[in-house]
């Protein structure tokens, strides 16, 4: 029996919040036996070239990709783009508008983390993005378990960095109908990524999956680290009801950072349509091992 390629279509290098350069994210995917990879950065593809070469070199079948950032009523979403062309104008004017006030954000969640007792937070996380323009959450995160705020990163965002808690700055990014057209402008698949992570209510996810169909939104994640098994199902069940075409992705960031690495997806359920159904031959069917 022919076993499937193993995809791996949302993860992070250090051109936003990921741990590894572009090249080492692609060599360590590669290791645990990853066959499809789609590098996408927050906002950003300066890692993609980088990223396309080693997985070349490696035999890897690459996916250039990117995530962007939309406010969706009070909700901050992020929508993966897939098989992008990472020249596209329009995407790369769109991006530089989401990033922009990005540092801004930064010395805020800084001065309220300090107002808690927490000095310094802003200098410390700018010490862990290679990338200043690039500023998240994330970075504030790892300074937060360095300097012994937090055991992890989970434990960081139960107590800090989200709505109500210390930390966390609102900030509003692109809308759903522009992040899905700037994806689609760059010839790619606009995909609603880890939708159970939202706090939102059964009412609100079901407009929110409507009108990310009404806009042109291709698909949506069905396996991804932050969906428990519950979950799981239940966006099955979504895809379906809405004919949402189906990805997967780890939502890689580092090493250790959430409970699922590199090649530990399990595949798609049959019964769904996969995102990578029309793509050429050669990067759908993967590098089998």
């Amino acid at each position: 029996m022919t076993a499937r390629p193993q995809y791996d279509l949302h993860c992070h290098s250090t051109a936003s919040d990921g741990v590894l350069t572009p090249d080492a994210l692609v060599r360590r995917a590669a290791e645990r036996g990853v066959d499809v990879l789609a590098l996408t950065d927050h906002d950003e593809v300066s890692g993609l070239a980088e990223a396309a070469a080693t997985a070349s070199a490696l035999g890897l079948r690459f996916v250039p990709g990117t995530e962007l950032s939309v406010s969706w009523r009070d909700v901050t979403l992020h929508i993966v783009g897939l098989r992008i062309d990472p020249a596209s104008a329009p995407l790369r004017d769109g991006m530089r508008k989401i990033r922009a006030g990005r540092r801004e954000r930064g010395m805020l969640m800084g001065e309220s983390l300090a107002g808690c007792g927490i000095p310094g937070a802003y200098e410390g996380a700018l010490a862990f993005a290679a990338n200043e323009d690039m500023l998240s959450r994330t970075h504030f995160a790892r300074f937060l378990v360095e300097s012994g705020q937090c055991r992890d990163v989970r434990e960081v965002f139960k107590r800090y960095l989200t709505p109500g808690k210390p930390g966390y700055v609102e900030h509003v990014w692109a809308s759903l109908r522009d992040a899905i057209g700037l994806i689609h402008a760059a010839g790619g698949q606009a995909v609603l990524a880890h939708p159970g992570r939202y706090k939102v209510s059964r009412g609100a996810l079901r407009e929110l999956l409507t009108e990310f169909k009404n806009e042109g939104g291709d698909a949506i994640e069905v396996l991804t680290s932050s969906h428990t098994e519950a979950q799981s199902r239940e966006f099955v069940g979504h895809a379906l009801r809405f004919g949402f075409l189906a990805s997967c992705g780890s939502d890689f960031h580092g090493p250790g950072e959430s409970w699922l690495d590199f090649g530990e997806l399990p595949p798609l359920p049959e019964a769904l349509t996969p995102v990578w159904r029309d793509w050429p031959a050669d990067v759908a069917a993967g590098t089998m091992r």
